[in-house]
This record gives structure tokens, C-alpha cells and sequence, in this order.
């Protein structure tokens, strides 16, 4: 390991983990060339609907996801903190705890474009770089155009096209990557798992275990 190795952090409720999530820290941990990827399940999401199932059934399940997987890894640090899971907070400690490694934060297009309405959202720039996953065939220009006024001017600022450079600073760079297109979501997996459907080739055999076992996202989980 290198001085210079960078870091991927990636958040979500993970309200079942899928293959796609799997896919953006595999291809962004490959594309940028990070040395780790860690997922991190949050605790009390400030920006979303409250996860159905529990804090220790999605560490369990984030866990069953990336065995066997040496670049990934789980950090369970938000369910150690009462409160909402800010972002802010965690990239904090994680900076105390690395120093000037250069740490960068995954996320979709879709929350990027959301970016602004985060708690403290222009410090995120201070402690760590972002790469934003977008889908194919969604080109930049139209990225930027969706953009409020304030984090296109931020974008269009900061954008860097060059992979390599994700080492050339500990953070305050936005990077994008195009992902494979891979449509599956959490809210469509529960409403398939209400249905008794198959959940066969969106979520790792894992993971469909143990929601089966732990009878997970059935109706009286999933009201």
C-alpha cells in the first residue's frame, strides 16, 4: 500500500443491497484504481423514508454481499452514532483517521444532483473527492444542466476528467464514471419479495438467503 492509495466510501440504506450497488464499488474501485471500497450502511438517513428493515439486518446483509470480495469492505461507524447519519460527520472522522490519503465519495447521479440540500453539503469538498456514477447514455452536458445554480457552479469548477488525478490531492475534485446499466432498485426488490417473486440474478444468493430466513420485507415489514 501506498502513501498516495485512495479510498472509496460509499453510503446507503442498503434496504436490501443488490447488484447494482455491488457494481458502481467495483467498477469506481477499478476505474480509479482505489485500494478499498467500504460501504457504509446508514443508520438514520436524513434525506429518505426510514429503511424497513433493521440496522442489523442490513449490516448483516452488506456483510453477506461483499464476502469473497477483498477490495470491498463493511464500516458499521453510523450505527454507533445517535442522530441522524450525516455525511459530513462521517467523512470527518474518516479524514482524522486517514490523514491526507485521498478519500473519495461514490454516489449516483441521482443523489448528486441533490447534492446541495445536504447538511453542510460544500464542506464534503474539504475532506474528500466525489465520483458520481451515471448511467450510460447520460451524457455530461445533460448532468450539468440538471444541476441548482450553486452545485453547477461548484461542478463546473471542479469536474476533472483524468482518473490518475484521484491521487493527485486528498480531496476537492468531482469525478464521473459510467456505470453499466444495470436497472434494479431496493424499492423494486421489496415489492417483488411482497409478491413472492423470484429474486434470482438481482442480489447475491447471500443476501436472498437471508432475507428468506429472516422473512424480511414481507407485508408487516414493509408498511
Amino acid at each position: 500500500m501506498t502513501a498516495a492509495s485512495a479510498i472509496g466510501l460509499f453510503g446507503g440504506t442498503f434496504d436490501p443491497i443488490h447488484f447494482a450497488h455491488l457494481r458502481l464499488a467495483e467498477e469506481t474501485a477499478e476505474a480509479f484504481d482505489l485500494e478499498q471500497v467500504r460501504l457504509i450502511p446508514a443508520s438514520v438517513p436524513p434525506h429518505r423514508d426510514q429503511p424497513h428493515a433493521s440496522p442489523e439486518h442490513r449490516l448483516a446483509m452488506t456483510r453477506l454481499a461483499i464476502a469473497g470480495n477483498p477490495r470491498l469492505a463493511v464500516d458499521e461507524r453510523e450505527f454507533g452514532r445517535a442522530g441522524a447519519s450525516y455525511t459530513i460527520d462521517t467523512l470527518a472522522e474518516i479524514r482524522d483517521e486517514q490523514g491526507q490519503r485521498p478519500l473519495c465519495l461514490l454516489m449516483g447521479a441521482d443523489a448528486f444532483v441533490l447534492l446541495d440540500t445536504w447538511h453542510r453539503w460544500f464542506e464534503l469538498f474539504d475532506l474528500a473527492h466525489i465520483i458520481v456514477a451515471r448511467r450510460p447514455g447520460f451524457p455530461l452536458e445533460q448532468l450539468a444542466s440538471s444541476l441548482p445554480e450553486g452545485l453547477r457552479e461548484q461542478y463546473s469548477k471542479r469536474l476533472e476528467h483524468r482518473a490518475a488525478a484521484v491521487c493527485s490531492a486528498p480531496s476537492g475534485k468531482i469525478f464521473t464514471h459510467e456505470l453499466t446499466a444495470l436497472d434494479v432498485s431496493a424499492t423494486a426488490l421489496r415489492n417483488l419479495i411482497h409478491r413472492n417473486a423470484s429474486l434470482r440474478y438481482l442480489l447475491p444468493d447471500q443476501v436472498i438467503a437471508y432475507i428468506q430466513k429472516h422473512h424480511l420485507y414481507r407485508e408487516s415489514d414493509a408498511s
